[in-house]
């Protein structure tokens, strides 16, 4: 039977978890060349999204490396066979070996590599290390988030308008006719750092289309959780996580502060979303 873990064994397993998905950095950023095309050997799964011979090594790794942290875990992870044990399992290690596959096959900086350990379906340990931009954040339940080892806090503004934004430019197209101009946007072909730079304060709030997978998602979730921010669909529902399909609709990311006027934006009224997010 599964026990609790308490918070000294916590402690010990986000000590080892980061030092896994360090080294795991340093495997992907042996195939990557900055501005350039990888090194790695590319081809296309089932579906025509790219993978890399960098993505397989990394999942190959911390598959190993996991196991041996924490061997009654179940598994998932993008670049392996799903195992329907993970069902069964009240821990589960959620893996993106290289988030932003795209990015880094084509020498952009912006890709990471994302890892989350869930407890009863809720992550508790969750990391999403950027090596080509020397960026860890990392992130333990009730412990805070952390960018470089510092503690980092969700920027507190709650107003809409002219937030700076990420995400793709179809959805905030979508938004500013519902709630005015954002003061930027920023495309991060990385999910998990997308989310993770709202937790940080580098953008007010993200959006992410329908589709993301769990592993894009569990870790910076974490992240920006203990970071005083939420990620949810557009009703402020939470995402759930190692369902039978680990796929999710569409998503937004803010602050405790923005998140409810970003919310209000998406699904009410045109007239009331443009006062919410003009209101701060």
């Amino acid at each position: 039977m599964f026990m609790p873990l308490d918070p000294q064994t916590t402690a010990h397993l986000a000590a080892a978890l980061e030092d896994a998905a360090r080294e795991a950095g340093e495997i992907a950023r042996g195939y990557f060349r900055e501005g350039g095309k990888t090194t790695a050997r590319v081809w296309n799964k089932a579906g025509g999204s790219p993978v890399t011979e960098a993505d397989v090594s990394v999942d190959a790794f911390l598959k190993v490396r996991l196991s041996q942290i924490l061997p009654e875990a179940g598994w998932l992870s993008e670049e392996t066979r799903d195992d329907p044990a993970r069902l069964t399992r009240d821990l589960v290690w959620i893996v993106d070996p290289i988030d932003g596959t795209r990015a880094f096959l084509n020498g952009i900086p912006d890709w990471s590599v994302a890892i989350a350990l869930l407890v009863d379906g809720r992550p508790r340990l969750g990391v999403v290390h950027a090596p080509a931009l020397s960026s860890f954040y990392a992130a333990r339940a009730g412990a805070g988030a952390t960018l470089n080892g510092a503690a980092i806090v969700a920027n507190a503004r709650d107003a809409l308008a002219g937030s700076r934004v990420a995400g793709p430019r179809p959805m905030v197209d979508a938004l500013e006719r519902r709630a005015g101009p954002f003061a930027s946007v920023t495309k991060v072909p990385s999910l998990a750092l997308r989310i993770a730079r709202v937790a940080a304060g580098d953008v007010d709030l993200a959006l992410v289309t329908a589709n993301a997978r769990d592993w894009d998602l569990a870790a910076a979730d974490l992240v920006l959780a203990e970071a005083g921010g939420a990620l949810t669909d557009p009703a402020g529902m939470a995402p759930v996580y190692n369902r039978p399909e680990p796929v999710h609709g569409v998503l937004v990311a803010a602050s405790h502060a923005l998140h409810p006027r970003l919310v209000e934006a998406m699904t009410g009224d045109e007239t009331d979303a443009r006062r919410s997010a003009a209101a701060g």
